[in-house]
């Protein structure tokens, strides 16, 4: 994985900060790239803040779509992910969660690593709805 110095490894999950200035599409391929180094290395919980990423707006539905797709596709229902990003790039209409259930992929998506729940990193046990200042959607 070509971005390992964004990775961090910690005790029972691990962390992906991804900095820059990128394209949408490139932003999803470094998750799921991410999102693989992770399974591969038995890691069940990640926490990528890409909140740090710039250069583009909000996946049209349909990139959006194919990227939960991509992403549920690398986990194997292996890893759980939480998603830190700019509240801007949160889709509000649930789109993204009913993907992602249909998918079995297993994800949160909240604003700011000091959300309740974060820590959690998408809990291994059933799944949490998002609350308090987290937002409803899910990538």
């Amino acid at each position: 994985m070509d971005d390992v110095e964004y990775f961090e490894i910690l005790e029972d999950y691990a962390v992906f900060r991804p900095t820059g200035q990128v394209s949408v599409e490139h932003a999803a391929d470094m998750v799921t790239r991410a999102i693989a180094f992770a399974r591969a290395r038995r890691i069940r919980k990640l926490l990528v803040d890409a909140s740090k990423l710039t250069g583009f707006e909000m996946p049209r539905i349909g990139s959006l779509y194919f990227f939960i797709h991509d992403w549920a596709r690398v986990a194997e229902g292996g890893v759980r992910v939480a998603f830190v990003t700019r509240p801007e790039l949160i889709e509000q209409q649930g789109f993204g969660r009913t993907v992602a259930d249909n998918v079995s992929f297993f994800a949160e998506v909240f604003t700011t690593t000091d959300d309740g729940g974060c820590a959690d990193v998408a809990p291994s046990r059933g799944r949490r709805r998002a609350s308090g200042n987290e937002e409803q959607g899910r990538k």
